[in-house]
């Protein structure tokens, strides 16, 4: 236990940098606010390329970006070996500089416990935030399990082991925390990932994002393996020349390793006219775009993985009065409730179909837009996340001593 009456955390996380992770940053400005000195660590990338860095009061040690792995154990020992070292190189440097008490991991991958084993014997103990189910993670971007998909259980259940409390993004994930990690329940907190809506203002639509289109449906988001973008696509191909919607766009907003391919089947199909790819966008043009949008679309596939996981970008459309159309997913049902329609899993015709129902239904995408936004501001807002998040750390905190 440290001698320092101020609680210290030091959080770690891979898989993006800080503040571009809303999550994480949302959990470190928030614990600030409530007293706690904050450290980060985390990799460069996407123009946060700044080794060290102060925001708001937050210290960020950001390390080089690893090689992201696609397939192959080559590949993923390649990337968690050197984000492993980093890990362990940067935390030296914040416990000698600043000092922590509590580590938390935010997976993927399911490995950070390895540096909170390192630092059990001195009294600092694992919060664990699980983003990600990660075996389930894998199955969906393989389309199978093996000998790797074994592995990453064994991973799962050795970071429930070692952490004194866990946070869990959703019910479903917390289920998964208590069955399959054998974590006491009253150790696992529900904080979910969810807006601050004080950043998502409703403004007026753009002209010129919306490029002469009648109706603009809008996409934000990783474009990966397991996002189901080709399932959109296919969905826009029956929309445009199956239905004879014309006057349509899709706005897609995000980066990653699948956009070349998307892009591609775009203009094989001949789409290109009705497809605007605007890569990553942040802060003021992110709402600029979100708000120039009628629909919101999620297509991300019914797998083991998308059915018990929140998908921020549904959030951030009901946050903005959105409605949205998605396939029928346990945790998306749970999250937006009415103010979405739901596709049969996996069926492009049908997802067009819910977009065309709600192109020639104003009056019904308005109510279904303000019941997204009630249901953020009433339930499922940041507001409503922190006072969990806080609750956490008393936890951990209390089991230490403090």
């Amino acid at each position: 236990m440290s001698a320092s009456a101020v609680r210290r955390v030091l959080i770690v996380v891979e898989n993006l940098p800080v503040p571009l992770d809303r999550r994480v940053w949302l959990e470190a400005t928030t614990l600030a606010a409530a007293g706690y000195e904050v450290s980060v660590i985390c990799p460069t990338g996407r123009g946060w390329d700044l080794h060290r860095e102060v925001i708001e009061g937050i210290h960020i040690y950001r390390y080089p970006e690893p090689p992201e792995a696609h397939s192959g154990a080559v590949a993923y020992a390649r990337e968690y070996l050197h984000s492993i070292y980093h890990w362990f190189r940067l935390a030296r440097e914040v416990r000698r500089e600043r000092g922590f008490d509590v580590i938390q991991g935010c997976n993927p991958p399911d490995l950070i416990f390895l540096l909170a084993l390192w630092y059990r014997p001195r009294g600092v103990r694992y919060l664990f935030d699980h983003h990600d189910v990660c075996p389930e993670l894998f199955e969906a971007k393989f389309g199978k399990r093996g000998l790797l998909y074994r592995v990453m259980r064994i991973w799962e259940r050795m970071t429930f082991a070692c952490a004194a409390v866990s946070i869990a993004t959703n019910e479903s994930f917390r289920e998964i925390a208590i069955r399959r990690g054998g974590m006491a329940a009253e150790d696992v907190f529900v904080v979910r990932s969810a807006p601050k809506v004080e950043k998502f203002e409703i403004r007026p639509a753009d002209p010129v994002v919306r490029k002469g289109a009648g109706t603009v449906m809008g996409y934000v988001g990783v474009i990966g393996q397991q996002e189901g973008m080709d399932l959109l696509v296919a969905a826009a191909d029956h929309l445009i020349r199956g239905f004879g919607y014309r006057d349509v766009h899709f706005l897609i907003v995000g980066f990653g390793p699948e956009l070349p391919n998307v892009e591609a089947d775009v203009a094989r199909r001949g789409l290109g006219a009705h497809f605007t790819f605007t890569g990553p966008l942040y802060g003021e043009d992110l709402l600029r775009a979100l708000n120039s949008c009628d629909i919101g679309v999620s297509p991300d596939p019914k797998n083991a993985m998308n059915d018990i996981s929140t998908m921020n970008k549904v959030m951030e459309y009901m946050t903005l009065e959105k409605p949205v159309v998605q396939f029928d997913l346990k945790e998306g049902r749970a999250s937006a409730e009415e103010a979405s329609l739901y596709a049969r899993a996996n069926e492009p015709e049908d997802f067009a179909s819910k977009i065309a129902a709600l192109i020639d239904a104003p009056e019904e995408r308005a109510r279904m837009g303000r019941i997204g936004r009630a249901r953020v501001m009433e339930r499922l807002s940041w507001a409503h996340s922190a006072p969990r998040l806080l609750a956490a750390y008393d936890r951990i905190f209390a089991k230490i001593g403090r």
